[in-house]
């Protein structure tokens, strides 16, 4: 059967990098930052609701520390640390893979921001490569909530085919592949670029 092209462009899926990242609670972002400190947007994400604020931390491992580490808004029920495994080995922290949220004895980590720092015993992981997607993109695409998926995607020389793909289904969400920036960097998706489901 040949798809036409609109039928092609419904099948392929954005591919966004997520940089390393902070979620934090409103309680730790005014330790963090003051007294009735407020999240301001720098930029909007894709996911609706979402955005990059002006606000930047440091992290600080027992062997590095990294710097001006951008928060995401809004504020969260749990603070959250999402970086890459480079990342990761650079702190001198032992990171697991894992769904966002998924933090229960996830690996400890002191965030440091202009007003006062935070130790978090758990809360730092490498995030777990997924795609967002509504039920009815699910169904589109004939997957379901949770299921792993591969997926192909990369530029000429660099394709790739990422396995382990969990599939997160919401109302709220927009359609779209998140990886972090080591996996970016390995299959050379910068700028816009789509990735296909394979079976």
């Amino acid at each position: 059967m040949i798809l036409t092209e609109k039928e092609k462009k419904m099948k392929k899926i954005l591919v966004e990098t997520s940089a390393r990242h902070i979620h934090v609670t409103q309680e730790t972002l005014e330790i963090l930052c003051g007294k009735g400190a407020k999240l301001e947007v720098k930029a909007m994400l894709s996911q609706p609701g979402q955005f990059v604020s002006t606000t930047r931390l440091d992290l600080v491992g027992p062997k590095r520390t990294i710097s001006g580490v951008s928060i995401l808004g809004p504020v969260r029920k749990e603070n959250q640390v999402e970086v890459s495994l480079t990342d990761a080995r650079t702190l001198g922290v032992a990171a697991p893979v894992r769904e966002s949220g998924d933090i229960k004895g996830s690996a400890p980590i002191k965030v440091v921001g202009p007003c006062g720092e935070v130790e978090l015993a758990e809360g730092l992981i490498a995030a777990k490569r997924h795609i967002h997607m509504t039920p009815e993109d699910a169904k589109e695409f004939g997957v379901e909530n949770g299921q792993i998926v591969k997926v192909a995607t990369g530029r000429e020389g660099r394709k790739v085919i990422f396995d382990d793909v969990v599939v997160r289904v919401r109302e709220d969400f927009k359609l779209a592949m998140h990886i972090d920036t080591d996996e970016s960097n390995a299959a050379m998706c910068s700028g816009e670029i789509y990735g296909e489901i394979v079976k």
